[in-house]
């Protein structure tokens, strides 16, 4: 080949470096591109798709609500929050649907609360009790640990007492938690009994608050969606102009007295507990608690029953403040307890006044303390404490009514177990039965 004749090459199968060279390339070319350098458009695309599915296919609360109004058997094991269950209704299912039904069906053919198709075993639930060391919070837990519930106890020991919970040491669906209601406290319970408080004139003067550890405890119940009970009390009455007194009644209370840090408090948190309940929906319940008596209270509190029982047994005057003619009802702890376990399971927010309507002057008081104890105690008089009401004695017709209780121990039969345990106490002596009433 001469050096003039021009060079033939073969030509290249890339015809230019654009160009592609089959149908297949160019048909891939761009969603290669998209798929490496647009993968945000993609995941527009997913929630596009994930949006029309469900909008496609919504999911039906209907069956739910039939099983409920009693066309199905199974509604007791369901478990989970379900809204829109009818314009009746206000009230936030519970978590565990057989506890309680709502508003919405009241008044139709269902089981009544806490029912479970024959058969089926119902659940164990898990409370939380405040002041759960404490005289009534101690009973309350013996009650609940014997229907076999896991229960924890949170108190801060100012007036409660581990000796009141040792026989629950050891035991797998105990706990006791050392803590202050008014530092916040995270848990996962199904019902919460709020009894921590100081209750005698005593102990509630010298730490006089009960609102925040209310307001804690009711956040902690809108957080799990539990359901809350407060123990409020009988002297949200005040020194009452009306008699006996019935939860309608709005109280005639000294909002600057001496006493008015626990009254007031009270009446505070009851506020608290119903304004959670309009506005958050929470469950709630609320006890007007009227003076109770029984063993484990504290001996020197400053409370009536208390203070006659142990000055009769230390053989020292009981002491009467102003004339004795003042009046007061006495309720056995065991029906206190019973009444606080209807309420919370049953379908009513209350309140509900909680005592035993059976009256007493604390000179009739007197004498039965010294029918138990000793005839020849002595009575001492001295003036009336500021604030001290007159009267009180509840009406329990709405607790009968709607609660089904009613106290059954009277002040004979309870007071003489008692006196046991102060005696056992004090004295170290042990524990005998007086006057043969049945034990606590």
């Amino acid at each position: 080949m001469s050096p003039t004749e021009p060079t033939t090459q073969k030509s290249s199968p890339n015809i230019s470096p654009g160009t592609p060279s089959s149908p297949v390339r160019n048909w891939k070319t761009p969603f290669l591109y998209v798929a490496q350098k647009q993968r945000f458009f993609f995941v527009l695309v997913g929630i596009a798709i994930a949006a029309l599915f469900f909008n496609s296919f919504p999911v039906s609360t209907s069956s739910l609500s039939q099983e409920l109004s009693g066309g199905g058997g199974g509604a007791g094991l369901i478990a989970g929050s379900v809204s829109g269950l009818g314009a009746e209704s206000s009230e936030v299912t519970r978590r565990v649907l057989y506890e309680a039904y709502t508003e919405g069906f009241r008044g139709r053919n269902v089981a009544a609360a806490g029912k479970v198709p024959l058969g089926l075993k119902k659940k164990n639930l898990r409370i939380v009790v405040t002041g759960g060391a404490g005289f009534v919070g101690s009973h309350l837990v013996d009650r609940l640990i014997a229907r076999g519930d896991s229960v924890i106890v949170v108190d801060n020991f100012f007036t409660g007492r581990k000796e009141n919970l040792m026989h629950h040491f050891g035991n797998p669906k105990f706990e006791l938690i050392r803590h202050d209601v008014v530092e916040p406290i995270l848990l996962e319970v199904d019902q919460i009994y709020h009894l921590a408080c100081p209750a005698s004139p005593v102990h509630y003067k010298f730490n006089p608050t009960n609102v925040v550890g209310t307001l804690n405890m009711l956040g902690l119940a809108k957080r799990v969606g539990a359901r809350f009970l407060l123990t409020s009390t009988s002297e949200v009455y005040g020194d009452p102009l009306q008699h006996p007194q019935v939860e309608t009644y709005w109280g005639n209370v000294n909002p600057i007295g001496v006493r008015s840090c626990y009254d007031e408090g009270k009446r505070t948190a009851e506020t608290l507990t119903m304004d959670y309940h309009r506005s958050l929906g929470i469950e709630v319940r609320i006890a007007r608690i009227f003076n109770t008596y029984g063993p484990r209270m504290c001996i020197d509190d400053g409370r009536v029953v208390s203070n006659f029982v142990a000055q009769a047994l230390r053989k020292e005057p009981m002491t009467v403040y102003g004339d004795g003619k003042q009046t007061r009802s006495f309720q056995y702890v065991s029906d206190l307890v019973e009444g606080l376990i209807r309420l919370m399971e049953g379908d009513h927010v209350g309140p509900f006044n909680l005592g035993n309507p059976g009256e007493f002057t604390m000179l009739e008081l007197a004498e039965v303390v010294q029918e138990a104890i000793d005839p020849n105690a002595k009575i001492e008089f001295r003036p009336n404490t500021e604030d001290d009401p007159h009267k009180r004695k509840p009406d329990i017709s709405k607790a009968k009514q709607l609660l089904g209780w009613e106290p059954t121990i009277s002040l004979r039969k309870g007071l003489p177990l008692m006196v046991s345990d102060f005696r056992q106490r004090i004295f170290g002596t042990p524990k005998t039965l007086i006057g043969g009433g049945a034990t606590a």
